[in-house]
């Protein structure tokens, strides 16, 4: 057994690959869901519903980029983002990149906090892969890590991804470097050699 010392300030984060090699068939769903396309988010709004959606979960990837990295990440033209809609309200958003030949990554999939539980998942993931599976795709792959919802893994399982690789990964605690809030993430502990009761 191998044991490794994390810093402090850092987060050790084991993250599982999951994917899907065979287009599904899909049910017809009764779900309010939409996934409404979402051409060229506002900067300001992607960010705004990413804090939402991710900040439970220590998101923070796209929150380390400038404006101009932002705008060439989610507008480049092999990404397709979607607003998660029910009754017309936003309460999620998902991002698919198809940069690689013949694949889609689900590279965000996620709903606001008050929406977890409530059933939206599986009509959430059968309009993802309606839209992941296109054209000359032949692999759809996502993955989670242990920062994510402990259902998580079962529910991708659920929808019929297999998984196939983990990676033990080392970051800076975003909530210690100021790039999310102190309350982020509360499953996951803060340590840290500073008093934080000021902050």
């Amino acid at each position: 057994m191998t044991k490794i010392d994390v810093p402090n300030d850092n987060l050790a984060v084991i993250t599982t690959y999951f994917e899907m090699c065979r287009k599904p068939v899909f049910e017809n769903s009764s779900s309010s869901l939409i996934l409404r396309t979402w051409d060229e988010p506002d900067l300001l709004e992607y960010r705004t519903l990413f804090r939402k959606v991710g900040e439970d979960w220590l998101w923070f990837g796209r929150l380390l980029l400038n404006d101009d990295e932002l705008r060439s990440a989610i507008h480049a033209p092999e990404i397709e983002i979607f607003k998660v809609q029910d009754d017309g309200h936003d309460i999620g958003f998902v991002e698919l990149d198809f940069s690689q030949p013949e694949q889609c990554e689900i590279y965000y999939f996620g709903l606001v906090p008050e929406m977890n539980g409530r059933g939206y998942g599986p009509a959430m993931m059968t309009e993802t892969l309606k839209r992941a599976w296109k054209n000359d795709v032949k692999r759809v792959w996502l993955h989670t890590c242990t920062n994510d919802s402990q259902r998580a893994s079962s529910f991708y399982k659920r929808s019929g991804f297999i998984a196939y690789k983990r990676e033990v990964d080392m970051h800076a605690d975003p909530r210690l470097t100021g790039h999310l809030p102190m309350d982020a993430g509360p499953h996951v502990p803060i340590i840290s050699g500073k008093d934080l009761s000021n902050i």
